[in-house]
């Protein structure tokens, strides 16, 4: 947890769910020296080891004649088809042309939830009902895009606990089977750590359960209920910290214009105030 009053600050830790401080330090910032630092050192943890532009990448798979795909991952009850959602409007701010694939054949109204989304947006969908092979779902919704002239596909899968093993087994066939562009994992900020394990399990089991010698984990992390910088910003650093994954966007509302980019100087500045 941080807090700041004046030149004062202190960092009490952020737990990364399996009791192993990320971040322990306890510090007395009493010049603006200290506290550069210590915004130097946030921004480090809060920056992650690999940098993902979605925009550059849509376009370079654009000239190489492909869709540019992306799959979203995470438990249930997270929202994921509304998060797709929100992406795709973004998508479509910035001129790209998106289709939705509705590889959730395991959720009853998940197929006619994407649905509704995709006709509010006008936007094609991609759909095989229930009780089909999600792989398989969405091989034929990339075939499909590279057809239409889509830019990018957005997969929904199923929500699925982290230990849920046939799930997370045919998530990893999914990925696997169609080397998606990037994988996006779904979670919550107002859950902290538990949002922190549940990532940390998915990279394990996407990881265990892969046919590949190099198994895809997880690329990037869109963040819901971030409406206030104040604790949550805990469970991101540790997100970050632990998988080296960006923080791509963080939701803060209902609505589809309720997304935004991650601005990690900005959230800095505002913790150290």
């Amino acid at each position: 947890m941080v807090h700041g009053s004046g030149n004062s600050l202190m960092i009490r830790g952020f737990s990364v769910g399996i009791k192993t401080p990320v971040v322990r330090v306890v510090a007395t910032a009493r010049s603006s020296m200290a506290t550069a630092a210590m915004e130097d050192a946030l921004i480090r943890i809060l920056t992650p080891k690999r940098s993902i532009d979605i925009l550059r990448d849509v376009h370079a798979a654009k000239d190489q004649g492909k869709p540019y795909v992306v799959v979203f991952v995470g438990v249930n009850g997270v929202g994921k088809s509304t998060n797709l959602a929100k992406v795709a409007y973004w998508l479509l701010q910035h001129k790209i042309n998106v289709m939705m694939a509705a590889c959730d054949t395991f959720r009853s109204g998940a197929v006619e939830q994407l649905r509704t989304h995709a006709r509010r947006l006008q936007i094609p969908i991609y759909e095989k009902g229930y009780e089909k092979d999600p792989a398989i779902v969405a091989k034929e919704a990339i075939q499909e895009a590279s057809r239409n002239g889509s830019d990018v596909v957005l997969v929904d899968t199923a929500g699925r606990m982290q230990d849920n093993e046939p799930l997370m087994r045919a998530l990893s066939k999914l990925i696997y089977v169609n080397n998606p562009d990037l994988i996006l994992f779904d979670g919550e900020a107002l859950v902290g750590n538990d949002a922190v394990d549940q990532l940390s399990k998915f990279n394990q089991k996407l990881g265990d359960l892969s046919p590949s010698p190099n198994p895809r984990l997880i690329d990037g992390i869109l963040l819901t209920k971030f409406d206030t910088i104040d604790d949550k910003v805990g469970a991101a650093l540790s997100m970050v910290y632990i998988s080296g994954a960006p923080v791509m966007f963080v939701g803060c509302g209902q609505s589809y214009t309720d997304l935004k980019k991650l601005n990690v100087k900005s959230i800095v500045k505002t913790l150290l105030m």
